[in-house]
């Protein structure tokens, strides 16, 4: 153990060999000038001095003490995960050569133009429409042309009848006049030969009718027809566009008498939908794609849940709903780690299914707020609070407490003096691995030594009787000076 601890002081003197010492130079100073050293400012047996300086070369960092249900607390393993709502593919919705108008982790905003398809086959849907479009106005103009010969008819129906009206009325007076005047025979003759000639006339006027009638009948069934072609096919264009049917159909409003938009299109444009990153582009530009390629990924970063595998021995004490917590991997709060109290909260859910084989269940937490280290496929670990009305206790983390022989020891530090660690025999009680229930020598706002921790307990060593001090060096001396 000794050699151990000679070896990391020296290594610790050997870093920061090219800062003074300070605390001996100055007691040598007083010896030789002949001052007396006050016996009452000798430091208790169990504290040591931790100066700023002595912090920094060696690393030491603290953790508030907490209050936390230790012994409710399931701990499980997992890794950050995209909500499946989080991921958009952009596939070709027609075969065509494409050119990628963005790049690999660009932000783009809702409606940035991603990537242009020239595709011979959209001209043949512009063709198509165009077909259906010269349909629907042919059929609706033969449709009006019906409208004005089937007035015409009537027209010329009720000029029949009146004629028949009027020759109805002259062959009844010429027939009272045929029977006292033989000359108005010839006159009455030629009055009947005109009305049967205008009663024929009239019935192939109304023949003409029924077929004029049942023609624009098929005629408006042809509109009816068109209209529906020409719409599905707007509709079809709009799909693959992913705009509306609406939008293809107008025109510039500068000019009204200008091509719709449908016309004018030359490539197809795709669009977000959404803002996001673009995660990978699966192709180059200039390549051919065929229908339902996938030419780029792009995802929300923000949209993330944690995904964790509980154990099923473990389902009795696991439900919806129960409070969560995403810890990082790392109990630190030294160097590039993420920090041991950089956590999110959430609400558990259980998964559907569970694996028979790893005899595990799946875990899913949404964080409520997303912290800054929270990636895909990073690990960290979920703590479930399985009873959240049980007492809470006063916990520090595990990596808190150094085992010095068979003691546990951990270094407070002193309320009242920063600058100064207490050495405590750690009296424990539950722990879930990471977190340690403290049953007595501590009080909530307390602050333990984290890191570092192991090289005070190196220093104290089997010299607790004597208490000491380190140098800024990062080196250790027993005694006060």
């Amino acid at each position: 153990m000794k050699s151990i601890a000679r070896t990391s002081l020296m290594m610790a003197s050997a870093m920061f060999l090219i800062i003074p010492t300070i605390g001996c130079e100055n007691a040598a100073s007083r010896e030789d000038s002949g001052e007396t050293h006050n016996t009452d400012d000798i430091l208790p047996s169990n504290r040591v001095a931790i100066p700023t300086t002595v912090r920094s070369n060696l690393g030491i960092t603290f953790a508030r003490v907490e209050r936390r249900q230790v012994e409710n607390t399931l701990r499980v393993p997992g890794r950050f995960e995209y909500l499946p709502t989080a991921v958009r593919e952009y596939r070709s919705m027609l075969p065509g050569r494409i050119e990628i108008l963005v790049e690999q982790f660009q932000k783009v905003d809702a409606g940035t133009t991603l990537f242009r398809i020239d595709s011979p086959q959209w001209r043949e849907m512009q063709q198509s429409i165009a077909q259906a479009d010269a349909n629907l106005m042919e059929s609706k103009a033969q449709l009006a042309s019906y409208e004005r010969l089937m007035a015409a008819h009537a027209q010329h129906d009720q000029n029949l009848i009146q004629s028949i009206k009027i020759w109805s009325e002259r062959v009844k007076e010429l027939e009272v006049l045929v029977k006292t005047d033989e000359e108005h025979k010839k006159e009455f003759t030629i009055a009947q030969a005109s009305l049967s000639e205008a009663r024929a006339k009239l019935s192939e006027v109304r023949e003409e009718d029924a077929r004029l009638y049942a023609e624009r009948v098929m005629t408006e069934n042809r509109v009816n027809a068109a209209q529906a072609q020409f719409t599905l096919a707007i509709d079809n264009a709009a799909s693959m566009l992913d705009v509306s049917p609406k939008q293809l159909l107008e025109t510039s409003t500068l000019n009204p008498n200008s091509l719709p938009i449908w016309r004018r299109i030359k490539t197809l444009e795709v669009r977000a939908k959404e803002s996001g990153v673009v995660e990978k582009i699966d192709l180059t530009n200039g390549t051919w794609v065929e229908i339902g390629e996938n030419i780029l990924t792009m995802v929300q970063p923000v949209r993330l849940r944690f995904h964790a595998f509980g154990l099923q021995s473990d389902l009795g004490a696991l439900k919806d709903g129960l409070m969560a917590r995403i810890v990082p991997p790392v109990p630190t709060a030294a160097g590039t780690a993420i920090p041991i109290h950089d956590t999110m909260s959430g609400r558990l859910q259980l998964g559907l299914e569970a694996d028979t084989q790893k005899r595990t269940i799946d875990l899913y937490v949404t964080p409520d707020e997303l912290s800054s280290w929270a990636r895909p496929g990073v690990s960290a670990q979920l703590e479930i609070i399985t009873e959240s009305t049980e007492t809470s206790e006063l916990a520090v983390p595990m990596a808190a407490v150094q085992q010095d022989g068979l003691i546990p020891v951990i270094f407070r530090r002193d309320p009242d003096n920063p600058n100064q660690a207490i050495r405590i025999e750690a009296d424990l009680g539950m722990n879930d691995d990471r977190w340690v229930a403290v049953l007595s020598g501590l009080r909530d706002g307390d602050e333990v030594v984290l890191d570092g921790g192991f090289q005070l307990m190196l220093a104290t060593s089997g010299t607790i009787q004597k208490g000491g001090h380190f140098h800024a060096d990062g080196t250790y001396h027993e005694g006060d000076h």
